[in-house]
This record gives C-alpha cells, structure tokens and sequence, in this order.
C-alpha cells in the first residue's frame, strides 16, 4: 500500500491507565469512584489516569441520568468516546476472508467478505491488502485514522511475535503473518489464534461482561476454547492453551490430524461428524446441511454421529470446568446449527464430568457469524493498541 495514516501513541503509559480504560471501555460509563473499586487502585491513582485519556479525547464525560453534569468532578462518570479511533478485523477461514471496520468499542462500521481460492501465504497477503484497501477508503468518510489491524487464523499462533506456528486449515507452518501483513498494509498487526480473539471481544463486549472466569468453547470446522481466568484471556507459554480440541478422550478413537488418537476434535469437528456418516451410512454425505438434513430424519447412524459429538464436547467442558471452575461457558461457533441434535449429550457428559459443585457452572449457547469472529480481530488489535495485553 502503504497506508497514509497516522498511527498514534495512545495515551495509557502504564499498566494502571491500560487498566482503567479496559474497564471504562467493557464496563462504563464509571464514575471515578467504581473505577478505583473495580481495577483496585487508589482514587488518586485512577484520576491520574483518567486525565490523559480524557485530554487526548478518547475518553469523555458521560451524560448521568439525561443532565450533564459538570466536567471533571469524580462523581461524573465517563466512558469511551468509540469514534474516536477505527480498527481493521480480519477472520481468515479455509475459503474466506472477512474483514471489518469497527470503531473503538468495537462496532462494527463496515464488513467484507471475500472467497479464498489458494491458501499460499502471498495469496491470502493479497487479499487482506485488497479487503484493507477497501476499508481504509471506507474510514476516510469517519474522519478518524485506522490504528491497527488484528488477524484471526485457527491453530497454533504465537501472538507475541506474530508467527501462525500452525494452521491445519491453511496447511501453513512457521510464518510470520505479522510482519508480512504489515508489511503489505503499513498498519501495526496483531496475530492471534481465532478463539482466543473473540473470547477478547465476548470478554469485552459479550457474553463475558462481567465475568471474571469463564470459557468460550467452539465447534464447527475445529473444537476450541478460549479462556478468561481472573479478568485474562490466557495465552499461556507457548500460545495454546485452551486447546481442549485436543483432548485425548478415546485412546481406541479416530486418528486426528495432530497425530493423537481419540481427540475431541476427531470425534466432534463438522469433519469428523461427516466421516462418522459416511462410514456408518454408506452414503456419500457432501456436507454439513446433508448430514443434519439425514440426521433430522433419523437415518440410521446419523444420530448417533451428533450423539457421539455431542458427549465428547460435554466430557471435554466437563474437564474445562474441572481444572478452572469457571463460573460461565459461552458455546459458539458455526457447529451449533446442529446443537438441537446434540444438546443433551452435551448435557448428560458435562454433568457426569464435572466434579462436585463445579456442575453448578453456567453452560450456555451464544450463535456467532463470523463477522464476529473479525470483530474478535479487531478487539485483539485493540487490546495491543491500549496495552491491556493476555497472560
């Protein structure tokens, strides 16, 4: 391209101004009084962080109760002014790229959709900087610069440089799809594992509000899962953590790509569901709305394709309940147009799992496109940009 755009410093310079303006961006409007309650720090310390972000615009008095009260006073709340900076989400999947342009609280403005043809890392490098083209044109009419961008891709990614260490659905190992980004849009990058960045944004802006120990689990074309352990989206050492997919839960199971045996994802992934029917069946099933159409039929071994799914998603949020006791589990993705055919094995195998009280945790479904999923994009590159970076 390169892009035109001026690309700010934000104005949070410590971790306690990261702090409050997270919580002023998930949880506001906030007076400075629930501020200093819900980050832990001192009245003096949150007025201090308060001031720069208010005299660099991107936070504002808010209106209380429809009066305007007047500015500056601790009893005012504030909350983010959202038009005060864009971001670029992209969601990259086995045959599409979707790109959004959202605000600051993460709306969003404008979505593209385009197909991938070729999974080449130059090729997808292509049409990200053709979709980012497009939206950048689209953010000259808001009058406000794009400050970063965020890429989702499904596998093993290593956030903190940047690298797709791992991408079944891409076919890609070790590349360094932030610095060719960059490279290609001038915009700063973020790289994160698709889950892991929409549990940012339902974190944020979601399901997750509020909450400060949950799990996003989804199915679909993979199982995975996101978790937010003390008010954190977890990382973890090597950026895979959550990776319940790959739960070994039948060692005498099908053969997952990972090289195990018996993983959820090789019982439960829309893949592995479709490979279940066909061998069952006999029939050439094409795709996912084929099975479900034979399975909301009854046809003989359909059912209890989704049946199986369903009890290994069960027994592994039953292990994610386990080992963290989280207090919700958010399920999504594009698996759950099938959920109706497996919602009481996921029942019945949770229950049987969990462990004691850990039964009382929440379980419950939140439908996502994935125009989210870009969001979730865009959140991660607000998150580096504010940096209120994960554990």
């Amino acid at each position: 391209m390169p892009s035109t755009y001026h690309v700010e410093t934000f104005p949070a310079a410590t971790p306690a101004a990261s702090s409050v303006f997270a919580a002023v961006l998930s949880q506001g409007p906030l007076t400075r009084v629930e501020l200093a309650r819900r980050t832990g720090l001192s009245s003096a310390a949150v007025t201090k962080a308060v001031r720069p972000l208010m005299e660099a615009g991107y936070v504002v008095e808010a209106a209380d109760d429809g009066v305007r009260a007047s500015v500056g006073r601790p009893a005012n709340p504030v909350r983010v002014d959202g038009g005060r900076a864009l971001f670029i989400g992209v969601k990259v999947t086995g045959d599409e790229v979707i790109a959004v342009l959202t605000d600051l609280c993460c709306r969003i403005r404008v979505a593209r959709h385009a197909p991938l043809t070729a999974h080449e890392p130059s090729a997808v490098i292509g049409l990200i900087t053709a979709l980012t083209e497009e939206l950048l044109t689209e953010a000259l009419g808001y009058g406000v610069a794009v400050q970063g961008m965020g890429i989702a891709v499904s596998g093993d990614v290593d956030r903190s440089d940047g690298v797709v260490r791992y991408s079944p659905f891409l076919g890609w190992r070790d590349i360094a799809l932030a610095e060719l980004a960059t490279a290609a849009t001038g915009l700063p990058v973020t790289v994160d594992n698709d889950v892991r960045a929409l549990t940012v944004a339902e974190q944020w802006f979601g399901g997750g509000v509020g909450c400060a120990n949950f799990a996003v689990v989804t199915v679909g074309a993979g199982i995975g899962c996101g978790l937010v352990v003390n008010g954190r989206v977890v990382s973890g050492s090597h950026g895979v953590a959550g990776e319940i997919g790959h739960l070994s839960i039948d060692p005498q199971g099908p053969l997952c790509h990972c090289g195990n045996t018996g993983c959820v994802e090789a019982i439960a992934s829309d893949s592995a569901i479709l490979h279940r029917i066909r061998e069952d069946t006999g029939r050439p099933v094409a795709d996912s709305a084929e099975a479900l159409a034979l399975a909301r039929a009854d046809a003989p071994g359909a059912r209890a394709a989704y049946a199986r799914a369903g009890e290994a998603i069960g027994r592994a949020i039953g292990a994610v309940v386990n080992l963290l006791g989280p207090e919700r589990v958010i399920i999504s993705g594009e698996g759950l147009a099938a959920y109706d055919l497996f919602a009481e094995q996921i029942r019945d195998a949770f229950a049987a799992a969990a462990f004691g009280t850990a039964e009382q945790c929440e379980v419950t479904t939140r439908p996502l496109p994935f125009d989210e999923w870009a969001r979730g994009a865009a959140a991660a590159a607000i998150q580096t940009f504010i940096g209120s970076d994960t554990c």
